[in-house]
């Protein structure tokens, strides 16, 4: 199972607020098979206990630690938004990024995506691809996902 597939890219997504955007991205890691449905529980309380916001219109919501048992596959599920999605203190994600990492993957996920978004150039293309090809070969640039 690949970590990051065209089904898990998600285009033009209607304003939501944070909550209905984690809650959608949780629900493609699990409707994909990376992730049990108890695992969406674990991405609201991370996001309960600090912003999964990282900066440049991205946040990476995940899971807390004592969920990773719920973890079948890493996956990445992306979804994108235009209009963006409000995640406080003035921060609006325009791509929110969901991840599942089974074991030592969660830091290699985490890391190739951080790298892909660090770049401003990246993330206009991300936020204005038209096709999920166009996605994965943004994020793919980054690494071996």
């Amino acid at each position: 199972m690949k970590i990051l597939e065209e089904s898990n890219v998600m285009l033009n997504v209607g304003k939501e607020d944070k909550r209905a955007a984690i809650e959608r991205v949780g629900k493609k890691l699990v409707e994909n098979g990376y992730v049990e449905a108890p695992y969406i529980e674990g991405m609201f309380a991370r996001e309960e206990s600090m912003t999964t916001y990282i900066g440049n219109g991205v946040a990476i919501p995940h899971s807390m630690p004592e969920y990773v048992q719920y973890i079948r596959h890493s996956g990445i599920v992306i979804a994108q938004y235009p209009e963006g999605v409000d995640f406080g203190n003035g921060n609006v994600a325009h791509l929110v990024i969901g991840i599942a990492g089974k074991g030592d993957d969660h830091l290699q996920v985490l890391s190739q995506i951080a790298i892909v978004c660090q770049e401003q150039e990246n993330i206009d293309k991300l936020v204005h691809a038209t096709t999920a090809r166009e996605v994965l070969e943004v994020i793919s640039q980054g690494g071996s996902l």
